[in-house]
């Protein structure tokens, strides 16, 4: 790798690459469509989960990186097929690496959807269906970065696209290990992420963490009836609520003590755009305290995601014995998630009601990232996003977790690590109606191709 450390750019033909992107795009398009009907769930514990669907996305992947010149293998470490791609740049460039993902979320009922969820099909400028947003937009970006420049390519580029961080990136962690010589890069560029809005692109600086945990309650070692035991023996299900209700404090804050917080980068955010991005019903207040944007990208979430007790159809007048719920923690982006689970376990010991019997199992953590901005290498991507879009890029948070891009900057340390994207506030990824604005894709590849040139201009 080289030393861009000290590198000075060179000038880049900005239009000769928009030109040539912008007639790359009938042919990027029908890729994106085709990638977007392989139906590559990758949790094989979901009802419509279909290995060789997951093993074909892989699979086309892999066909469409050789025909670009890279020299390509599907890897595989006790999870789903994941595709690394590379090709050498001139003699003393900087590599980069092109991160992305090609497996997707179920598509969920069909009768949400306004159109096939399988079937990519076109709307006021908007492509709709499951993955054309999150991510294989984001592989077709890479592609168009990688067409731009065929035959001069002005950088070592590796290719990098993952079989399962839908459901948690379980294999990572080994693919790095055992395959981390061949991603190691000068810089990183994460297309998983998204823009500020339609026309304004960003850079995301930081991701909050994540700690989920499955809460349990007895009180009873059966059921019993509640006529004949109601009003002096505790059922475990209004124990499970009533714990649960103290995990946050009346204006909607996480009670937990010892969570970190933090401030978030400041950028107009009001309510009323909250309100029309997420569809909050009138006169639902919001919750928390502080800026939204705070509330939304650096403070502490606690949400209660499922509760495993009797439905109103099955229920019975029985006192429950048992209750359980899953809740997801979402934490600071400096916060270490297993500091957290311990701050969430002791908020619930000291709180369970009426001596029940409580256990906390934690399922799934992973942490944040909080992105170190400065440099040449950043320097250049805000360039080529204002060359793109025509406008500066501005730095935002994001308030989900993506566990993997903290798995790149520890692996990584002395890489610069960029986190774009392609969905918008309307994108509905993992919704229904998922979609993508075509004139903002076509801005991003144009952006990706244009970074690739930058880096290569950089000389030391």
């Amino acid at each position: 790798m080289t030393n861009i450390a000290s590198a000075t750019p060179q000038p880049v033909d900005v239009e000769a690459i928009r030109t040539r992107v912008r007639a790359l795009m009938p042919a990027l398009r029908a890729d994106l469509e085709e990638l977007s009907r392989i139906r590559s769930l990758s949790a094989d514990t979901h009802e419509d989960f279909d290995q060789a669907s997951v093993d074909a996305s892989a699979e086309r992947v892999a066909e469409l990186l050789r025909a670009e010149g890279l020299a390509v293998e599907i890897v595989r470490e006790g999870g789903q097929p994941a595709v690394i791609g590379h090709v050498d740049g001139p003699p003393g460039s900087p590599t980069v690496m092109l991160y992305a993902h090609h497996d997707v979320q179920p598509a969920g009922d069909p009768a949400l959807w306004d159109s096939d969820p399988w079937e990519p099909s076109e709307r006021g400028g908007r492509l709709f269906g499951r993955g054309v947003a999150d991510d294989k937009a984001g592989i077709t970006a890479h592609l168009a970065a990688l067409r731009a420049h065929t035959g001069a390519l002005p950088v070592g580029v590796t290719v990098f696209v993952e079989g399962e961080e839908e459901y948690g990136s379980d294999s990572l962690p080994v693919i790095l290990a055992r395959h981390g010589d061949k991603l190691a890069a000068d810089a990183i560029v994460l297309a998983d992420s998204g823009n500020w809005e339609l026309g304004l692109p960003a850079l995301t600086t930081t991701l909050r963490g994540l700690v989920r945990a499955v809460v349990t309650v007895r009180t009873l070692d059966h059921g019993l009836h509640s006529g004949m035991f109601g009003g002096a023996c505790p059922d475990a299900l209004t124990a499970l609520i009533r714990l649960l209700a103290t995990l946050h404090d009346d204006a909607g804050s996480v009670a937990v003590a010892g969570l970190r917080e933090g401030r978030a980068a400041e950028l107009d955010y009001d309510e009323d755009r909250l309100r029309r991005e997420s569809g909050l019903l009138d006169g639902v207040e919001l919750i928390g305290t502080g800026t939204i944007l705070d509330r939304l990208w650096t403070k502490p979430s606690l949400t209660v995601i499922g509760v495993n007790a009797p439905t109103v159809e099955n229920s019975s007048n029985t006192l429950v014995p048992e209750a359980s719920a899953k809740v997801s923690m979402r934490i600071a982006p400096d916060e270490g998630p297993q500091a957290a689970y311990a701050a969430l376990e002791a908020h619930l010991q000291a709180h369970v009601p009426w001596g029940a019997r409580l256990t906390v199992e934690l399922t799934d953590h992973g942490p944040g990232f909080s992105a170190q901005t400065r440099g040449p290498v950043y320097d250049q991507a805000r360039a080529a996003l204002a060359d793109a879009f025509g406008v500066e890029p501005v730095e935002m948070g994001v308030g989900g977790s993506i566990p993997f891009v903290a798995a790149f900057a520890e692996r990584f340390p002395g890489a610069a690590i960029l986190v774009t994207g392609v969905e918008d506030p309307d994108s509905r990824a993992h919704g229904a109606n998922e979609s993508l604005d075509l004139a903002d894709w076509e801005k991003a590849c144009v952006a990706e191709a244009i970074l690739l040139a930058r880096m290569g201009a950089m000389r030391p």
